[in-house]
């Protein structure tokens, strides 16, 4: 991963960058502070330049003006805020995000982070510079040739306020979910060969100098406890099976941990049940489940959240060698229940089953958020705009759903019911990893929620949003890291003490 920031926070009292960004409304008005800087012909100048440009001030907007002569910078940079009456809609972290996109490698800049008719509050500023920071990000580690020369150059951002101190504080919370999400990036982007089961325990092990305590069961200890669900998928990879607990003990010890679940298969071919060749290759961000939960944990740790939390990832390898299950096995899982394997390309149920239960029967938590790419059929019902949503409590699905609005990762409710939890009954073992076609997600979901006893529970079905999900103004690459940003913001709002 390649940082192409660099961020400084001052006061409103000069400019030195060579681009100079202000914030407008559909009035196209510049903020006061700004006229001061630029000359009472600013408004003007504007009006003649957005009227040329069909520029209207929509929010997110951008127009890029050449400065005038002794102006003491080279470019003017507009973003439009909107309408204001329509403020309290606007999404900092894109607005952000979008400034960002319109700076250019190498380059230096202030933005005068002010609205056209007031102040932007410490946090608001702070999501902005959280936007900038996402959509700097860059994962370039294998590039060994570069078009431009100056395309590894940062561009460095000052961010222009009225109480410096304030923002700082504000920032430095940010920069630790920001941090989370590069984590959850980096590892979705890697390739397999780098980034194996064991590599990626290692990898997760690092969180231990944030004081994360970490414990990692080899494929000795995971068939003592009798995880034989999960170890099955791993069974025809040389590389070996690994889950990885992460707890973060920020609150008293009497308080009730929260939990965070995470699938990990850092390749699938699907098993014997062999995918196309066309676009395997994306198999790789098939972890994107337990990258999110290892960026979230940096994140929780790096902010010293005050919450008692638990990550368990489950790392495994779904490869079709000699050694590998077959269509018709049946194996016995961590609960006790019997699994018939019907399609080993369903392979991420029987990983999360186990760690479902594990952390359940071991941690006791208040609650188990799960995240997994676990099925195409999510696509097919929600495209690449919301992940799914699947839980056994309301009050948690409205909190997620809560969580989702404010940071813009979010995601919609889907049914669970009897119906569907009858369609994976199996006539030789106690339940089946696959119904078929027909309400695929919903049907996986019923499959993971017989693993969660009485627990309040949430599974994400991000396949749609945790790799190469669309372009937007916070992300472009490959490896959103979705889902660190929403699970922190969920935490922050409900359960820290």
């Amino acid at each position: 991963m390649s940082q192409r920031l660099k961020l400084e926070v001052k006061h409103l009292n000069a400019i030195g960058g060579q681009d100079l960004v202000i914030l407008v409304s559909d009035k196209l008005a510049p903020p006061k502070i700004a006229e001061e800087w630029l000359g009472e012909g600013t408004h003007a100048l504007l009006a003649r330049a957005a009227a040329a440009d069909r520029f209207k001030g929509k929010a997110l907007a951008g127009l890029t003006l050449l400065a005038p002569d002794g102006a003491g910078y080279e470019r003017l940079i507009v973003l439009g805020v909107g309408p204001d009456g329509e403020r309290d809609k606007l999404d900092f972290a894109k607005l952000g995000g979008a400034i960002a996109g319109r700076l250019g490698h190498g380059r230096s800049a202030d933005i005068i982070a002010a609205l056209p008719d007031s102040q932007i509050g410490p946090e608001q500023v702070a999501e902005l510079a959280l936007g900038l920071r996402l959509r700097s990000y860059v994962f370039d580690r294998y590039k060994t040739k570069t078009k431009e020369a100056d395309q590894a150059e940062p561009f460095t951002v000052t961010l222009r306020v009225a109480d410096p101190a304030a923002v700082k504080k504000a920032v430095k919370a940010r920069e630790a979910i920001a941090a989370g999400v590069e984590i959850a990036r980096d590892l979705v982007n890697e390739p397999p060969n780098v980034l194996y089961p064991e590599e990626f325990a290692e990898r997760a092990a690092r969180l231990e100098k944030l004081g994360v305590g970490i414990e990692i069961l080899d494929e000795k200890q995971l068939r003592k406890i009798g995880m034989r669900a999960l170890l099955g998928v791993g069974q025809g990879s040389r590389r070996e099976s690994r889950v990885v607990v992460m707890r973060w003990n920020g609150a008293k010890a009497s308080v009730q941990p929260v939990a965070f679940v995470g699938k990990g298969v850092t390749f699938d071919t699907g098993g014997i049940s062999l995918k196309p060749g066309a676009g395997m290759e994306d198999m790789k961000g098939d972890m994107a489940g337990a990258a999110c939960v290892t960026g979230l944990m940096h994140a929780l740790a790096a902010r010293k959240a005050k919450v008692n939390a638990i990550g368990v990832i489950g790392l495994v390898e779904n490869m079709p060698d000699g050694n590998a299950q077959r269509p018709g096995d049946i194996v016995t899982s961590l609960s006790g229940q019997t699994i018939e394997i019907i399609n080993t390309d369903a392979e991420g149920r029987l990983v999360l089953a186990d760690v479902l239960w594990y952390t359940q029967d071991k941690f006791k938590p208040r609650f188990m958020v799960n995240l997994a790419t676990l099925t195409g059929a999510i696509l097919v019902a929600l495209a690449q705009e919301n992940a799914g949503l699947f839980s056994n409590s309301d009050e948690l699905s409205e909190r997620l759903a809560a969580a989702g609005k404010a940071t813009g990762e979010s995601v919609w409710r889907m049914p669970l019911g009897a119906a569907y939890d009858k369609m994976i009954d199996s006539k030789f073992a106690d339940m089946k990893n696959s119904a078929g076609r027909y309400g695929g997600s919903i049907t996986a979901a019923q499959f993971l929620q017989r693993h969660v006893n009485d627990t309040p529970w949430a599974h994400l079905d991000i396949a749609g949003t945790g790799m190469g999900s669309p372009n937007s103004e916070t992300n472009r690459s490959w490896g959103s890291g979705w889902g660190v940003r929403l699970l922190d913001r969920l935490v922050s709002d409900h359960y820290e003490s």
